[in-house]
């Protein structure tokens, strides 16, 4: 044994070899409600329980961490995550803070003066709907702001981009592409080649500087896990192997790949743990791309359909013989439908449960009927879904409503009704597209822009933690309960309360009789609880600074 050392709140122990002790905090277990202590061993929860208790374990272990009142819980889990993207958007061009066009083009202006020896120049975040102008930078504009130069500009919800004439003489025939319509933001087709010729300007030392920014941010957050969501048409191979190994070599959060194509090998051989993600069947919102049912209020048409209902029955089945997760980004309520009749035709032919074994998943799935919702939960589907999306677009004045009108856009992101229904949630953020916040996407749907579809604070909490470890076929992770992995989180906060939108609920649940764990209040306009560290699989891998 090692030598005992004791240390303060927010340092835990730094490697996985020793056991270590954290009392006189709160532990949010439900293997005991009222826990304030936990022993760490071997990289596992080993025991947690009350502070009395706490003395029988001081003198056999390696290290006792004072919690000080801190509170414990598990790693949050953010389900979606384009890493390299996120790490670009925190050390580079970031306009998503942008008041309007003019200062978006200033801001262009200054990152090109700073970047003299980048070959291209790479920016993310800008939302027209956002900006008194309400329109998108033109290409003139970019050309003059960047002096010429090759620049690849990102709509916030990354299915569109804006670009410099520079940079489209470095992709022959994209003009000639779907998607490509002279004066407008690029999608489709044109989109997908444009960002292929950005980021294959990268070099391998810019990418892992860009993904070691993104996984220091999400520790620094309490992120013990991410679900990198690569592709084909999204990054590189070359891109998502180097993250993998990157996350097996170097402390930090858990990452689990996500390769969209449709090729079942090339997934497995890439190290993915499904041929899955953002494998898409329509696009976004924003940039009118996602396949509806019926016609956009603010565009005359109903969006882009990438797949057909064939096509995802195909993958299905193909991924479920081949022990893989399928899955599929379907935003639009047309997408849904196709989705869901395209898993109903693989169960046919392979069987409900097999389907429902394999866990397969759905990424954003916002435009949901009572019968799609039914379906996810009859073939064991995982929604995959980004509460932050409602608090950046719904409402009565957001983008969802411009798109769509007040009374469709109501019906977005019902995650009270597909509670009640039985459908499992894995929340995440699709980092960059809105940022990594998980005590910030907890309140997003503990209080979503639609009353109705509400969800209480220990719901969501779970969606964010435990939900994120069911979408990879793991039930014994994502909570604090001996022999779980020793993923965990330690915050101040302030005091801790029960909050559902039922107040009978409330009301019953903070009852200690209830035995209900409590957990911060989230209440919008409050504090959100301040990481002190972030612990995964027994492993610091995040200490916030002193002072």
């Amino acid at each position: 044994m090692t030598e005992r050392t004791t240390t303060p709140a927010g340092t835990p122990a730094a490697g996985t070899d020793r056991t270590v002790l954290l009392r006189r905090g709160e532990v949010h277990s439900p293997a005991d409600p009222f826990a304030t202590a936990m022993v760490v061993e071997r990289g596992e929860i080993a025991w947690v329980g009350s502070e009395g208790a706490a003395d029988a374990f001081a003198d056999g272990v390696d290290e006792v961490v004072d919690l000080d009142g801190a509170l414990v819980t598990p790693a949050f889990t953010d389900a979606h995550v384009h890493t390299t993207a996120t790490g670009l958007a925190l050390t580079g061009l970031d306009l998503s803070g942008a008041p309007t066009l003019g200062r978006a083009l200033e801001l262009v202006r200054e990152h090109a003066d700073r970047r003299p020896g980048d070959r291209v120049l790479l920016g993310h975040g800008w939302d027209a709907a956002r900006w008194p102008e309400r329109r998108a930078p033109r290409r003139d504009e970019l050309d003059a702001a960047t002096g010429g130069r090759p620049l690849y500009l990102t709509r916030v919800d990354v299915h569109s981009a804006v670009v410099t004439t520079a940079l489209l003489d470095l992709v022959p025939g994209v003009r000639d592409r779907t998607g490509f319509l002279d004066g407008e933001p690029l999608t489709g087709d044109a989109h997908h080649a444009v960002r292929a010729a950005a980021y294959a300007a990268l070099t391998p030392a810019q990418r892992t500087e860009a993904q070691r920014a993104a996984r220091h941010q999400a520790a620094s957050l309490g992120i013990g896990t991410l679900h990198e969501c690569g592709g084909p048409e999204i990054s590189s191979p070359e891109d998502f192997t180097g993250l993998l190994e990157l996350a097996a070599a170097e402390p930090g959060p858990r990452v689990f790949g996500y390769w969209a194509e449709q090729d079942v090998h090339k997934a497995r051989e890439l190290g993915a743990v499904g041929a899955a993600g953002d494998l898409f069947v329509d696009g976004s919102l924003g940039s009118h791309t996602a396949c509806l049912h019926a016609s956009y209020q603010d565009a005359p048409h109903t969006g882009v359909a990438h797949l057909t209902t064939a096509d995802v029955a195909a993958h299905v089945v193909a991924c479920t013989e081949a022990g893989l997760q399928a899955g599929f980004h379907a935003i639009g309520d047309a997408a849904v439908s196709s989705v869901v009749d395209g898993f109903r035709a693989a169960a046919e032919k392979l069987g409900t449960g097999r389907i429902r074994a394999a866990r397969h998943r759905v990424e954003h799935a916002e435009m949901v009927t009572p019968g799609t919702i039914a379906a996810f939960a009859e073939l064991g589907l995982t929604a995959s879904v980004q509460p932050a999306f409602d608090a950046a677009w719904g409402g009565e004045d957001g983008m969802y409503a411009d798109r769509l009108g007040a009374e469709r856009a109501r019906t977005l992101n019902p995650f009270a009704a597909m509670l009640r229904a039985g459908v499992a949630l894995a929340f995440g953020s699709d980092a960059p597209v809105t940022p990594l916040d998980p005590w910030g996407t907890v309140r997003a749907a503990a209080f979503h822009r639609t009353p109705e579809h509400r969800v209480s604070v220990r719901a969501a909490f779970t969606a964010h933690t435990r939900g994120g470890w069911r979408a990879v076929g793991r039930d014994d992770a994502g909570v604090l309960v001996p022999g779980a992995p020793a993923d965990y989180a330690v915050w101040r906060t302030g005091d801790l309360v029960v909050q559902a939108p039922d107040d009978r609920v409330a009301r019953w649940s903070t009852d200690p009789r209830s035995g209900t764990p409590g957990l911060p209040d989230l209440t919008p306009g409050q504090p959100l609880p301040e990481c002190l560290s972030t612990v995964v699989g027994g492993r610091t891998v995040y200490v916030r600074p002193q002072g």
